[in-house]
C-alpha cells in the first residue's frame, strides 16, 4: 500500500513570504509568479511555456489535510507496512541490484537495507510513483499559505528541470506534494543531488533503480548521514529504569545505556556512539536504541511513525528479528489525542497542531507533563494521562 509521506524541509530555506505571495485570486498568483520567474532570469517565452496549462488541483489539499494514517501506533502502522511480500521482494532487489548497491556502500557508508525501505514504502519499489500533475501539486501548494515557503522554491526548480529537459509540465507525475521518482525526491532535490547511476548519461528517477538508489544515497549523505554507522537497533531493557531517562532528547553514550542494563535483541550496543532510548509505545511496548543516523532520517520526513518503521523495516532487510511487541497500554483515539493535545496546549505546550498525531512535540510534552504529575515519564499518552489532566 502506498503512503504518503509528510514533508519537510529537504533542501533548502527562503526568506519570509508577504502576505500577498500566497493565497488569494490564483489567476493572480500565477501572474506574480510568472513576474518572478522572469526576474530570476529564466526567458519570458519559457515561462509562459511553463505555466500555460497550470491549474488549481482540489485533490492535492485534501492529500495534504488528509494525514490520518500517521495517527496508527508503531506495531500497527509498523505490521501495515511491512508485508511478508516487501520482505521477499526487498531481498531480491537487493540481489538483483548488488552493483549500484556495493558502489553504494562503498561511497557513502550506506546500507542497502535503508534504502530499500525507503524504496519499498515511497513507490512499493516503483510499481506505484503518484499520479498527481507535478507542476500543478507544486503550485497549488505554493499558492496555499500552509506551507508556501517550502514549496514556491520548488515550483522555480520544477522550472529549471524543464528548461533542462527533465520535466514535462503536461505529463510529469509523482506524489501530491511534488516529489518524482521511485524514491520520490522535491526538484530542488533531484537537481542538487541526482546522480546517472546506469551510465547512459541521464538522470531518471522514475524508470532507472540505479539512477534513483544513488540520488537517494546522495541526498541522504548531504542530510548527515555518518557512514558505516548504525541507525537504530532494537534493545531490552530493565522494569525499573528511569524512563524520562527516554525520548529523542537524552542522548548518551551507547556503553551508558548499556551500564544501566539495557540489552541489544540483536548485534551488540555501539558503545562508543551517543543514542536515545525511544519506546514508541511506552515502557510496555518495544524499545529501541536510535544513533545520530536515525536523527538523518527526519530530513526525509518529519512522522515520527513514519520515521522508525523506516528505519526498522531497513533493519529487518538487513536480518534483523522480528520486533518483540510487548504489552503496551492502550492508546489514545485520534480524537482522544486532539483532546489531549488541546490541553497540553493549554498548559503552554507547543504539540506542533492538533492533529491526533503523537509526533515529537506531543511526545515531549507528555513527557513532561507525566514527571510532573507523578507518572512513568515514558512519553505514552493513555486514557489516564487523559483524564488526570
Amino acid at each position: 500500500m502506498r503512503i504518503l509521506p509528510l514533508i519537510c524541509v529537504l533542501a533548502l530555506t527562503a526568506g519570509p513570504l508577504s502576505a500577498e505571495e500566497c493565497g488569494g485570486s490564483f489567476a493572480g498568483f500565477i501572474g506574480a509568479m510568472k513576474q518572478e520567474a522572469v526576474a530570476r532570469g529564466h526567458a519570458p517565452a519559457t515561462v509562459e511555456r511553463f505555466f500555460a496549462g497550470v491549474r488549481q488541483d482540489p485533490a492535492v489539499l485534501q492529500a495534504d489535510r488528509r494525514q490520518g494514517v500517521f495517527q496508527m501506533p508503531f506495531t500497527d502502522f509498523a505490521r501495515r507496512l511491512i508485508s511478508q511480500n516487501r520482505m521477499t521482494k526487498g531481498r531480491d532487489l537487493a540481489q538483483r541490484h548488488d552493483a549500484i548497491f556495493d558502489r553504494i556502500e562503498r561511497d557513502y557508508g550506506i546500507d542497502r537495507g535503508v534504502l530499500l525501505a525507503f524504496w519499498a514504502f515511497e513507490t512499493d519499489y516503483g510499481a506505484f510513483q503518484g499520479d498527481y500533475n507535478t507542476v500543478n501539486a507544486l503550485v497549488t501548494l505554493a499558492h496555499d499559505c500552509r506551507r508556501p515557503e517550502l514549496f514556491r522554491p520548488q515550483v522555480f526548480a520544477a522550472l529549471e528541470l524543464y528548461e533542462n529537459g527533465d520535466l514535462d509540465p503536461a505529463t510529469t507525475t509523482g506524489a501530491w506534494a511534488g516529489e518524482i521518482g521511485m524514491v520520490q525526491m522535491l526538484p530542488r532535490d533531484i537537481i542538487e543531488h541526482g546522480s546517472d547511476g546506469d551510465g547512459d548519461g541521464h538522470v531518471s528517477l522514475t524508470s532507472s533503480p540505479e539512477d534513483a538508489l544513488l540520488s537517494g544515497a546522495r541526498m541522504l549523505s548531504a542530510l548527515g548521514w555518518r557512514p558505516n554507522e548504525p541507525w537504530l537497533q532494537e534493545v531490552t531493557v530493565p522494569g525499573d529504569l528511569d524512563w524520562s531517562q527516554s525520548g529523542l532528547r537524552t542522548q548518551r553514550p551507547g556503553a551508558d545505556w548499556a551500564a544501566m542494563g539495557v540489552r541489544p535483541r540483536h548485534g551488540e550496543i555501539a558503545g562508543g556512539l551517543q543514542a536515545s532510548l525511544l519506546l514508541p509505545q511506552g515502557r510496555g511496548g518495544p524499545a529501541f536504541l536510535a544513533y545520530p543516523n536515525f536523527r538523518v532520517y527526519f530530513e526525509w520526513n518529519q512522522s515520527f511513525v513514519y520515521v522508525m518503521t523506516a528505519a526498522y523495516f531497513a533493519n529487518r532487510l538487513q536480518g534483523a528479528p522480528v520486533f518483540e511487541a510487548g504489552k503496551p497500554a492502550e492508546g489514545l483515539s485520534g480524537e482522544d489525542m486532539k483532546a489531549l493535545q488541546r490541553k497540553l496546549a493549554a498548559r503552554g505546550y507547543d504539540v506542533g497542531g492538533i492533529d491526533g498525531i503523537l509526533g515529537a512535540g506531543t511526545r515531549a510534552a507528555v513527557q513532561d507533563v507525566q514527571q510532573e504529575l507523578g507518572l512513568p515519564a515514558d512519553a505514552w499518552p493513555t486514557r489516564a494521562l487523559l483524564n488526570r489532566l
